[in-house]
């Protein structure tokens, strides 16, 4: 077993916004493993929002991956910033090629995890990834791999910080939204182009529970403003457009008000589930038990009849998108329905 208690941690990640709220159970494991740790986090710094108030780690470090950090000279950096912190210990939570390289870079006396397969000499110890366990899981059994026996956790954790839910309350008041109104949130974005339910179809969901008296909000980012306009463009009811106007965390605040979460398969999707809002996921090419939803407080919609073209792994791919368009209006309600039958919506 790695001992891991009173050592000085770096756990390494730049993936994206679902896979990296993903990790919260681990980050949860890490710590009760090794309470007396002083543990850092390298992520993307457009997502640090995921755990910068996490209370399970006790430094966030990021590089602008995609931005002025796309390059060789600044993932350098980093591993010489890490270098210089004097870690005892880096544990990376995927194989790619920044986080590898960084990690390959770094000086540090133990390193393991996963990693790019041309660098997986240079680790202490190498996990590989198991692909028949759910994302989650697959990261804590990092932790079981180094001999870490209690993996109990939280589920997801995203913690707002004190302006996040500043922010979240004045929209909420500047929408007149009562303490009393039930809210039904809505996220139709994907980064994904086959992950994704037709707007036309989320606008028929969103009347139709409109008209027994919910409100409805349309969350996303500002990449998601195209597709929610379209949406609400169709719809007969008036919602509340939040697209574009939120941070993570600022998002994650605003999501606590919702008594249901309908989305796609997305980041926000993994967001939500943070922060403990039951969710009604529509999921087509993707494999839920894999990337699905890390809750009890889900159901999951699913093609009927079932699509047989679908690439239900990692590549997202579906013959004509079968599996969605095979995905109903009347689904998704009954699914809603069941979540808000003990839930009296009130204007």
């Amino acid at each position: 077993m790695l001992e891991l208690n009173k050592k000085r941690i770096i756990v390494t990640f730049l993936m994206h916004l679902g896979d990296l709220t993903l990790t919260t159970p681990f980050l949860h494991v890490l710590r009760k493993a090794a309470p007396d740790a002083h543990i850092a986090y390298l992520v993307d710094e457009k997502l640090k929002d995921v755990v910068l108030h996490n209370p399970n780690i006790d430094e966030v470090l990021t590089i602008d991956k995609k931005g002025k950090d796309n390059n060789i000279k600044a993932l350098c950096k980093a591993a010489d910033i890490i270098s210089e912190k004097k870690f005892d210990v880096l544990i990376n939570l995927h194989p790619n090629e920044r986080c590898s390289f960084i990690d390959f870079w770094a000086k540090v006396p133990v390193k393991v995890g996963f990693s790019h397969f041309l660098l997986r000499p240079f680790l202490t110890k190498v996990t590989r990834l198991n692909r028949k366990m759910h994302a989650a899981d697959m990261y804590i059994d990092v932790l079981a791999q180094l001999g870490v026996q209690d993996l109990t956790n939280n589920g997801l954790e995203i913690f707002p910080g004190d302006d996040d839910k500043i922010t979240a309350n004045d929209f909420w008041q500047e929408q007149h939204i009562a303490a009393d109104y039930k809210l039904i949130g809505f996220n139709i974005g994907s980064a994904v182009k086959t992950k994704r339910w037709a707007p036309e179809r989320f606008a028929q969901v969103a009347d139709a529970l409109a008209a027994k008296g919910y409100k409805t909000v349309f969350f996303g980012g500002s990449m998601d403003e195209e597709m929610v306009k379209e949406a609400t463009a169709l719809m007969t009811t008036k919602p509340i457009i939040a697209t574009g106007r939120f941070t993570i965390g600022q998002l994650a605040a605003a999501m606590q008000r919702c008594s249901l979460i309908i989305t796609n398969d997305s980041g926000p999707m993994h967001v939500a589930i943070s922060q403990k809002v039951p969710i009604v996921a529509m999921y087509g090419p993707s494999s839920p038990e894999l990337y699905g939803p890390y809750t009890k407080d889900a159901t999951i919609v699913t093609a009927m009849p079932p699509c047989t073209g679908c690439a239900k792994g990692m590549k997202h791919e579906c013959e004509d998108m079968q599996c969605m368009t095979r995905l109903t209006v009347e689904q998704v309600i009954k699914a809603a329905e069941n979540w808000l039958k003990n839930d009296a919506a009130s204007f």
